[in-house]
């Protein structure tokens, strides 16, 4: 019996477990070991890294070393991709946390977004041939590296920019001689085009007046041919792979152009063909360990509403809004789909302006989506009380809902902490994923709880409340629960980058950053409905539901994002 009260659990975990081995092998390949890195940066705040370092590198026998960086609001792990290939090639790779991003210290965007920092770390290890240092970067990554460059312009040989540019809004003005040997490779559907060339669309980026000034072009750029000298380090090459911005660390082309750069710039690694990349197979795990993760959560509710301390709260639900789908069920659902994602920008925007980052509320973008959250729930609870269905009583056990909450993420917590530990890995596919919480970011996640929480309650009470049907199967269930809450957001998304890939622009083009963070929206969501559904379907309450929601949801969004505020 016990057994079968955990078996769920155990089909998760094995799921972690076998996904966290597979990426592992993979990020560790040829004999690579990686290193969880602190070096202190400027102002004495305490920066953050992983080192790969490559078989048989010593002080006796040195290798070349690249500095890889990540984009705005992502952490080093999102540069797996590039760094796995590089350290199989023989180079020693920091994966940096920028400044205020995953677990460096500072704020986002101070001290060279902890560039120049990094790259005298790395020159001061004794493994590292210094006079092969590359740079890479991804999007503010680039802009980061360039601070490194623009401080200590004899400390590298050559540079990657991804997704990035020289110049304003936060790099030096790039020339023909200075940053040396650049590689720009800015995919054809980049969301930041404007931002960073000056060009409305991707595409179109040869025409750009700021990159052929750069490249030292009296006409349009051609994208593969080698502009100066390498020699001379001022060797310039555009590449553009057909992918979107993010989609630059997903995509073999654009790792693969950077792969080629570094081993025509930098001396000492080995020169193994391009096309031979196994990265995929890591992020493969991975998303195998993430899928794992819920699975595993829903067995530790599972197992503990068998337990005697929550098993009075289990009580399968006897009302439900609608006895079938009918108009005015259908009008309620394409409303819970529609209005958060009309109101979307619009909120993000007031806050933006409402609540700038400070001790309080110190990262701006969840700051954002918490206003988001907190206005829509609000309008959903209104909603529910003007627009009703049958009457739906709930379970309210508030005190055993929010222990059983704490039990089962504290549970989740320790597993995400055994795997941070014996593989170097964390649960994530792209740039959505389950990380751990610095001290600091644990006593913001504190602050945040609270609208989280707010959200979730007034919510999952609305969904459940609101919208649940009699006549319906478990799938169908699960499948318009999850609808309600992510559908809209996800048709949304498919109407802007078929929009895209189409045109070259955004529904939306002067929302590339919202239009990104958007995407997370579908996943979190998605996650929620069913973490929700599998408890109300259970507990007869939406309590448990939104307590669970709210931990997990504040757990990911605050370790995930910048803090733009330096306490």
């Amino acid at each position: 019996m016990l057994l079968k009260n955990w078996k769920l659990f155990l089909v998760g975990l094995t799921f972690v477990l076998v996904g966290s081995v597979l990426a592992h092998f993979v990020q560790t390949s040829n004999g690579v070991e990686i290193k969880d890195t602190r070096f202190i940066g400027a102002n004495g705040k305490l920066q953050s890294g992983l080192l790969y370092v490559p078989e048989g590198v010593s002080a006796e026998n040195k290798a070349p070393a690249i500095l890889a960086v990540h984009g705005y609001i992502n952490s080093r792990e999102v540069q797996s991709g590039f760094a796995i290939e590089y350290a199989r090639r023989g180079y020693i790779v920091l994966a940096l946390d920028q400044t205020g991003h995953g677990y460096s210290e500072g704020a986002a965007f101070s001290a060279g977004f902890g560039g120049p920092a990094a790259l005298q770390y790395l020159r001061g290890l004794d493994i590292v041939d210094v006079d092969n240092i590359g740079l890479e970067g991804h999007s503010m990554g680039g802009w980061t590296v360039l601070a490194a460059a623009a401080t200590y312009p004899d400390d590298y040989k050559s540079i990657v920019l991804e997704g990035s540019s020289v110049g304003a809004p936060f790099a030096a003005e790039g020339t023909t001689e200075w940053p040396r040997n650049v590689s720009v490779v800015f995919s054809k559907f980049d969301e930041f085009s404007q931002l960073m060339w000056g060009v409305a669309k991707a595409d179109d980026i040869e025409t750009s007046e700021k990159l052929q000034k750069f490249f030292g072009a009296d006409d349009v750029v051609e994208e593969g041919k080698l502009y100066g000298d390498i020699a001379q380090g001022n060797a310039r090459i555009l590449w553009q792979p057909p992918v979107t911005h993010p989609g630059d660390h997903i995509s073999r082309a654009a790792i693969g152009h950077s792969i080629d750069w570094f081993d025509k710039t930098l001396e000492g690694a080995e020169s193994i063909p391009s096309s031979n990349q196994v990265w995929y197979f890591k992020e493969l795990g991975t998303l195998i360990g993430l899928v794992g993760f819920v699975v595993a959560l829903l067995g530790v509710l599972q197992g503990l509403l068998q337990m005697p301390t929550f098993a009075n709260m289990r009580k399968k639900p006897q009302e439900f809004a609608f006895e079938e789908r009918n108009p005015k069920w259908l009008g309620l659902f394409l409303f819970s789909t529609i209005f958060p994602v009309a109101n979307y920008y619009f909120l993000f925007s007031l806050a933006q302006g409402w609540f700038p980052a400070s001790a309080l509320l110190p990262q701006t973008i969840t700051s954002q989506v918490a206003f988001w959250a907190v206005i829509n729930g609000a309008v959903f609870a209104v909603l529910g009380l003007v627009v009703r269905g049958n009457s739906v009583k709930f379970e309210l056990d508030v005190a055993r809902a929010a222990l059983l909450a704490i039990s089962a993420v504290f549970v989740m917590y320790f597993i995400t902490m055994f795997v941070d530990f014996f593989f170097k890995v964390d649960f994530r596919f792209w740039f959505v994923g389950v990380k751990l919480l610095s001290a600091e970011r644990f006593a913001i996640a504190l602050i945040y709880l609270v609208p989280f929480t707010a959200y979730f309650v007034l919510a999952m009470r609305a969904l459940h409340g609101g919208l649940s049907i009699r006549k319906q199967s478990t799938l169908q269930t699960y499948a318009l629960n999850a609808l309600a809450l992510m559908g809209g957001f996800a048709l949304f998304l498919v109407a802007q980058y078929i929009a895209l890939y189409a045109t070259g622009k955004l529904l939306t083009p002067s929302e590339p950053l919202n239009t990104i963070v958007m995407y997370q929206f579908v996943p979190i969501l998605l996650t929620a409905a069913i973490i929700s559904t599998f408890l109300y379907k259970r507990t007869s309450s939406y309590l448990p539901g939104a307590f669970v929601n709210a931990l997990l949801v504040t757990w990911y969004i605050v370790a995930g994002q910048a803090t733009q505020f330096a306490f």
